[in-house]
């Protein structure tokens, strides 16, 4: 079986071909990686997972004061939970990874100023959900800070955590959204909107694939909501924390934390480019950069015509520069690029690999991947139960204050309300949205 070595990549925009690239180091000091915009971009998350422990007499000293080390010490999720589950250490080691020390100090930082403030939910007092914050925020502790808290707010205000609570069943299928949210219409919205997990890579990520070329956004609009599918895009976005990744690190027997991705976007231009698909893109984006941040391991973007070429020289001005430092644009020869990063048998014969998942009606349809296994299953839903349970006996917050602080970046409820009523009303009002109309605009007098 061909092997792959793990490759960190700038962006790179050809029509095809090879890519190129070092062997990733988990020893390399990340100045030694890229600058985009004088920010640095650090390695794939994963490889800090793989330093070898921290020699007993280096561990880290916590602060005497009172009450503190009993809370910051408060165990990771995963780890607690195999202990109420007696599971092996082996198993506990692959969930958790092995922590860099320098990113283990610097997150306990994280931890204990927002632990003094009462900002630090039980739920959330884990160290890798601190250092994807952080690492966002090229490690400056108020900047992620504020990232966190609005983060935060941001679950509080969208219910993103209210879940089912009946049966095991529903609890392992991660409905995160309101209570009565249920994407019942998943399979038309499928039919114009080609998109799904599928496999995994070489180095065990899931793979998400999208074929946005064959997207109709009005038959879209006919059977769902663009409301209704960013509340979708989040309960998938969870489900990917919650059981993608932590099956794919069961079988890979390594911590995965990202998503390798694929947009084949074969026909698309400015004219697909509608104000429907504007915003919609718009509020994509800004979820998955401001509440996700980290998930993604590289995007490969294929069948990148003249047209697409046009549009991306839109697009990218509105993401930042650590996610484009990660995105691939390809041409029509891509499918060497792919196979270096994934098998063939988890490549769909539509990218040139030999998958058809016939018995699911198409690949974008199966959900394929180790999160699929019952085993795993079963093993992550007894996980999440236990957390449950720590989560309740903990009292909500790390802190032992039930409350939670009502900001958002400086701004009151009614201020963060009226600019969501602007945006529900389809006056399209954020700045950053009506700047990229400017430049659809301007990019579209240049194509004609």
């Amino acid at each position: 079986m061909h092997k792959s070595n793990e490759k960190y990549r700038e962006i790179v925009i050809e029509r095809g071909g090879g890519g190129g690239g070092s062997e990733d180091s988990p020893y390399t000091d990340t100045d030694q990686f890229p600058k985009v915009m004088n920010k640095p971009i650090h390695p794939p998350i994963e490889t800090h997972f793989l330093l070898p422990p921290r020699p007993p007499q280096e561990a880290e000293k916590l602060t005497s004061l009172s009450g503190l080390k009993s809370v910051l010490s408060y165990p990771f999720k995963v780890r607690d939970s195999f202990k109420r589950l007696g599971k092996s250490k082996s198993m506990e080691k692959i969930l958790e990874g092995t922590h860099d020390p320098k990113d283990e100090q610097i997150v306990q930082s994280f931890r204990e100023s927002l632990f003094l403030e009462d900002q630090l939910p039980a739920k959330h007092n884990d160290y890798h959900t601190l250092l994807r914050f952080l690492r966002m925020r090229d490690f400056d502790l108020p900047k992620a800070k504020e990232m966190f808290l609005n983060y935060l707010q941001w679950r509080k205000d969208y219910g993103v955590d209210t879940i089912h609570k009946a049966s095991k069943v529903q609890a392992i299928s991660y409905l995160f959204m309101h209570e009565d949210f249920k994407f019942a219409e998943l399979e038309e919205v499928k039919k114009c909107y080609p998109h799904g997990f599928h496999g995994i890579d070489r180095n065990g990520r899931p793979v998400y694939i999208e074929r946005v070329g064959m997207v109709d956004l009005n038959a879209l609009l006919q059977v769902t909501s663009i409301d209704r599918f960013v509340k979708y895009h989040v309960s998938e976005q969870e489900k990917t924390l919650n059981l993608r990744f932590p099956a794919c690190s069961i079988v890979s027997k390594r911590h995965i934390a990202s998503t390798t991705s694929i947009l084949d976007v074969k026909g698309v231009g400015m004219s697909n480019f509608s104000k429907p698909a504007r915003y919609l893109f718009m509020e994509i984006q800004k979820i998955d950069s401001n509440y996700y941040p980290e998930t993604l391991n590289q995007l490969f973007i294929i069948n990148a015509g003249s047209g697409f070429r046009m549009l991306w020289k839109v697009i990218k001005a509105f993401m930042d520069a650590r996610t484009l430092a990660k995105i691939h644009v390809l041409g029509s020869n891509y499918l060497s690029n792919l196979i270096e990063v994934i098998d063939p048998s988890n490549l769909p014969t539509f990218l040139g690999g030999s998958c058809t998942c016939a018995d699911y009606g198409g690949c974008l349809l199966s959900d394929k991947g180790p999160w699929k296994n019952p085993e795993i299953s079963e093993m992550l839903q007894a996980i999440s139960a236990a957390e449950q349970t720590n989560d309740e006996g903990n009292g909500g917050l790390a802190s032992g204050d039930g409350s939670m602080h009502d900001m958002d970046n400086g701004k009151s409820k009614e201020d963060l309300r009226k600019e969501e009523m602007a945006v529900s009303d389809n006056k399209f009002g954020p700045p950053k949205l009506m700047a990229l109309e400017a430049a659809v605009a301007e990019t579209s007098k240049v194509e004609n």
